[in-house]
């Protein structure tokens, strides 16, 4: 059943569906057949994967069984053999066959085809560009194809100013006449972002060869007047294996705010060097076409009435465009906007990639071709029938590219108008626009999401800054998705507050301000607005990336500065020759920092409060350390006593994000399960047992179990979550009961510091997912961390509409992170918490890094 909220019904405008349709049909269609044997209905249609699926608590992360690189034989060097001007042209290299490519059965393009296909239209027509945008996870190579008329070199350096302009200046791009007319609209699309959703891939290169080689006169003057970008496989590694995730187990569009993946950070740069003002996703597979815009929430740091106005009739046409397709499952389309509820299918979050996209001027849309192909689907279909729907499938794509293209060729004043004034507010510091309702057909109070913008952030340097190296990351980060940083060359008064020389200031009149509100924020409880939601909330880089941020409301700095390219260098060695040196374990750098010093052979040791004493024999080897990783050392006191540190070795049974963040924070880590156990894992050398994920104690044979308890009795234990928490209970490692919160709750929350290897100089927030608490806490265990009176801050919390239970007012004053020494011996912690969370939560890093450097010289192994 499909719910409308607010206004008259949206409907389309006829004058525009008519022309969009003209353009959009004229594509080789997979000719209408019978009936789907088994059609999905409306009630069982496949949506969007679940924001943190049960899988993340049930599937421990394994190893990469291969590396793609390694399966190259290079034909060119992927140099381009033009420098300037369109074509740039390159040789790209080509893979030799993978007859176990998931995309073969279905009768698409297998990776391996990709670039041969793509160096045959180079080498047939001079519309065609293609670059090497970045690699995989796994080394395989991120396309960027271009399709433009040909440009000379002092052209396409035009173009490239006048982008410029749009931004630098949105004012004199206004004025400009000649960018009027002139400027070629940029359209990007991104396909196969989710591997295992194949046709984005196909139906763009359906469209790229048709622009390629086509003779006409209309097609000729389109790319006259357009650049039409397409990253045709954002996840390669995923194509081939027929995952969702990519070669680490990440959903890149889950990861564009965080940029912790090689492929969210390929097309980040993609979509800042190419400023589209119109983008698609392509995905799969919901039973109708989906076409956004979303249902609210809207994201509140959006200049929204620029977005709707064009986004709402795009969708429309686009559903004509796949009703001419003839099949009788592309008759109509699900545009959540129209058809859904609040919160059944939003853009809160800059975690997707259409929403990521508007923050740098692009109108964007998700779309989501009909017919399942993948999963349980693939394994038990007969091929014909995949074929059959993989072959609908990519008709949708390419008539929802080619629909789109032909909006925004038909209406590129409007879209070049709306990006510039998009700037142009940014630099000016205006308010947001009020939308009325009925500003586009159904549009309501539902829809309306505001905020206020302060007038600048400052990211303190000196004693006010809490982790140096902290805020250096930050700095970058918001750099790379090009936010404009500005350095202090003098002292300053802001607000009330005294900066030091060398803070960073973020001044908000600037053109992405909408972008750099939704990185350094706090957010926003939005509890009570709807009634739930798909995916995270809440997120804050500001709370959570372990830096000291300041606001500004009202005020913007006076004092001189210059432009950031890159944060200024943190590391040192702040103490005399001769003395031993310590390391404070605030940050995951300090944690990298550990492990590489104890990879180098140092000595180290493990103070009580968690401090880490590095001998003055290993001053060399701490500067070295201190420079590459940005962390600072300062003297020890004197005497230097504490626990022996040795290289913790760690068997996890963990999800993939968690089993990444912890290599890369450098930790030996040896990835388990209960199947892997029960297979006959060896224990015997590992020093800490990590369980989130994909690990019951209950479930392991008698061998098995035995190897744990031989653990339990010698090493350490932390755990995260249900699956962690049902580890404990069952193994009777800590005497805490674990109380769950709501399971889809999520956000960032407030906490209030205690001590043991996690409270002790902690962040004051954290984040949630699924939250849980500890009570009934026996003897040895103390908490770490507790829920503060008011727990959210930011994100979706509520309790269980059914009994009440499970909100915040529950979790509030309750243990969120426990630690002790259970009846076993075992040291152990337990979060409730989510430090982990898709990389994202920086800040929290350290809190890991503690408990397992806790856990693992409290009880050393036997030798």
């Amino acid at each position: 059943m499909h719910v409308h909220f607010g206004g008259a019904a949206r409907v389309p405008n006829p004058r525009v569906l008519a022309a969009l349709l003209a353009f959009a049909v004229a594509l080789p269609a997979t000719p209408a057949g019978a009936v789907p044997t088994d059609p999905v209905a409306p009630s069982d249609r496949a949506t969007r994967e679940p924001g943190n699926g049960p899988e993340r608590n049930e599937v421990a992360a394994t190893d990469p069984l291969l590396t793609a690189g390694a399966m190259a034989r290079t034909q060119g060097h992927n140099q381009p053999t033009k420098t300037a001007g369109y074509p740039k042209q390159t040789k790209l290299r080509v893979y030799p066959e993978d007859p176990t490519d998931r995309a073969i059965k279905l009768g698409l393009v297998p990776y391996h085809g990709i670039a041969p296909a793509l160096n045959d239209l180079q080498a047939r027509s001079d519309r065609v560009s293609v670059e090497v945008a970045g690699q995989s996870t796994l080394g395989r190579d991120l396309y960027l194809v271009t399709v433009t008329a040909p440009e000379h070199v002092s052209e396409t350096r035009r173009q490239d100013r006048w982008r410029q302009l749009i931004e630098d200046d949105p004012r004199a791009a206004a004025r400009d006449r000649q960018l009027r007319d002139g400027y070629k609209t940029p359209v990007w699309f991104n396909g196969n972002i989710h591997g295992d959703e194949w046709e984005g891939t196909d139906g763009a290169l359906r469209v790229i060869t048709q622009l390629a080689t086509a003779t006409d006169t209309a097609t000729r003057r389109l790319l006259e007047r357009s650049r039409l970008y397409f990253t045709v496989t954002n996840n390669p590694d995923g194509r081939v294996a027929g995952t969702r995730v990519n070669g680490a187990g990440f959903d890149i569009n889950r990861d564009h705010i965080t940029s912790s993946q090689p492929e969210s950070r390929a097309v980040r740069d993609v979509l800042i060097a190419t400023q589209p003002v119109l983008m698609l996703d392509e995905h799969g597979y919901t039973g109708t076409t989906l076409i956004e815009p979303s249902t609210a929430p809207h994201g509140q740091n959006y200049d929204y009435d620029l977005y709707i106005r064009h986004a709402y009739p795009n969708a429309l046409g686009m559903e004509a465009a796949i009703a001419a397709l003839g099949h009788p499952e592309t008759a109509r389309a699900n545009i959540p906007f129209r058809d859904d509820a609040p919160g059944d299918w939003d853009d809160w979050p800059p975690i997707f990639t259409p929403m990521y996209s508007m923050y740098h001027g692009a109108v964007g849309h998700t779309v989501e071709v009909p017919m399942q192909v993948n999963r349980g689907s693939y394994n038990s279909l007969p091929v014909e029938e995949l074929r059959r729907r993989s072959g609908i499938n990519t008709d949708v794509a390419a008539a929802t590219i080619r629909a789109a293209i032909g909006y925004a060729d038909s209406h590129r004043a409007a879209l070049l108008a709306d990006q510039i004034e998009l700037f142009r507010r940014g630099w000016a510091g205006e308010a947001q626009r009020y939308i009325p309702d009925g500003y586009v057909p159904g549009f309501g109070p539902e829809d309306r999401y505001t905020t206020q913008f302060p007038r600048a952030y400052v990211i303190p340097a000196g004693d006010g800054q809490r982790s140096p190296a902290a805020a250096a990351r930050l700095v970058d980060h918001l750099v790379a998705h090009d936010v404009r940083v500005r350095r202090a060359k003098a002292p300053f008064k802001l607000a009330g507050h005294w900066y030091p020389t060398g803070s960073y200031v973020v001044d908000m009149h600037q053109p992405k301000r909408g972008l750099a509100n939704a990185v350094l924020e706090a957010g926003r409880d939005i509890s009570a607005l709807v009634p739930q939601m798909y995916d995270i909330s809440g997120w804050s880089h500001g709370l959570l990336w372990g830096a000291t941020v300041h606001t500004s409301r009202r005020e913007s700095p006076r004092v001189p500065t210059t432009p950031v390219a890159v944060a200024s260098p943190t590391g040192g060695v702040l103490a005399p020759y001769g003395r031993d040196l310590a390391l404070t374990v605030d940050d995951g750098k300090d944690v990298q920092a550990v492990n590489a010093l104890l990879d180098a052979g140092v000595a180290l040791r493990r103070q009580d409060d968690g401090t880490i004493v590095v001998p003055a024999s290993a001053r060399r080897s701490a500067s070295e350390v201190a420079e590459r990783l940005g962390v600072r050392f300062t003297a020890a006191r004197w005497p230097a006593r504490g626990e022996a540190l040795t290289k913790p070795v760690l068997a996890a049974a963990v999800a993939a994000d968690e089993l990444f963040v912890l290599r890369d924070l450098g930790f030996d880590v040896r990835p388990v399960s209960t199947a892997v156990l029960n297979a006959g894992y060896d224990l015997s050398d590992v020093d800490t047992l990590f369980v989130s994920s994909g690990l019951s104690y209950a479930g392991l044979n008698a061998a098995a179990k035995s190897q744990v308890d031989a653990l339990l009795a010698r090493g350490g234990v932390v755990t995260r979550g249900a699956t962690g928490a049902r580890f404990n209970a069952d193994a009777g490692v800590l005497p805490a009961r674990a109380v769950a919160g709501r399971s889809d709750a999520n956000g960032v929350v407030s906490v209030t510091g205690g001590g043991g290897p996690v409270g002790t100089g902690a962040l004051p927030h954290s984040f949630v997912y699924a939250p849980l608490w500890f009570t009934d806490l026996g003897a040895g265990v103390t908490a770490d961390q507790r829920y503060a009176a008011t727990p959210l801050v930011a994100g979706h919390w509520i309790a269980d509409p059914d009994d009440g239970t499970g909100g915040p007012t529950d979790a509030s004053g309750q243990a969120a992170v426990v630690s002790g020494v259970g009846p076993r011996g075992t040291a152990a912690v337990l979060f409730g918490t989510e430090p982990l969370f898709r990389a994202h939560p920086k800040g929290l890093f350290a809190q890991v890094g503690r408990a397992i450097f806790w856990t693992a010289t409290h009880n050393p192994p036997v030798t």
